[in-house]
């Protein structure tokens, strides 16, 4: 099983190394960093880099797919290689998948339209302009479709793949293998449960966060 991890530069990490750690424990898993062409790319504050092992080429049809976001999302919107590359895969993929802003990737490249889908929180009026039905949940299955919201719910998304290709005791023992029991100090990761003073700011600057403008 060959599973695909998009990247391109100014990608939100997490986005792509969160669903990493749970697809990649998966039995007989192949998975394969890919993306217009070989090499570094950079996450969003450029500190970081993650490493391209296939082009589009090389992996034209895996059987999982999974899109990050980030502020480098913006830049794959409009037809180009990246929406040429995710229909082909699309094709044949058992399992198309995205974290935070890439389910506006997966949008833009038609994949989602009369499907419901989630998003970071910040970007879910994005999806009207493709057809796509916004949910506020943290995980949205829709056929062979699951989106995930912001950044760290891509952990989520990928133990619900994982059950679902597995079963729920193979979900839940990679669960318990990388110990993902968090138990985060604040109650203030979603909209509805941070102070108001918090969400105001982000959705104040969700420009920058959205479009990655300095």
């Amino acid at each position: 099983m060959r599973i695909a991890i998009l990247l391109f530069d100014r990608l939100t990490a997490l986005d792509a190394v969160g669903p990493y750690e749970v697809l990649s424990r998966l039995p007989g898993a192949e998975t394969v960093f890919v993306g217009e062409r070989k090499g570094m790319v950079r996450n969003e504050v450029g500190s970081l880099g993650l490493a391209v092992d296939a082009t589009f080429e090389e992996l034209p049809s895996p059987d999982i797919v999974v899109v990050p976001g980030g502020p480098g999302q913006v830049a794959h919107m409009e037809d180009g290689p990246v929406h040429a590359w995710l229909r082909e895969a699309d094709r044949t993929s058992t399992a198309t998948t995205s974290v935070c802003t890439g389910s506006l990737i997966l949008a833009a490249a038609g994949l989602l339209k009369g499907r419901r889908a989630t998003s970071h929180w910040l970007a879910l009026d994005q999806f009207a302009e493709w057809g796509v039905t916004p949910t506020g949940e943290r995980v949205v299955t829709d056929g062979k479709y699951i989106t995930a919201a912001g950044v760290s719910s891509g952990i989520d998304m990928a133990l619900t793949l994982a059950g679902r290709l597995g079963g729920d005791a193979l979900g839940q023992a990679i669960q318990l293998g990388i110990e993902y029991d968090p138990v985060p100090p604040y109650d203030a990761g979603s909209p509805d449960k941070a102070p108001a003073e918090v969400v105001d700011a982000l959705r104040a600057r969700s420009r920058f966060i959205l479009l990655g403008e300095d």
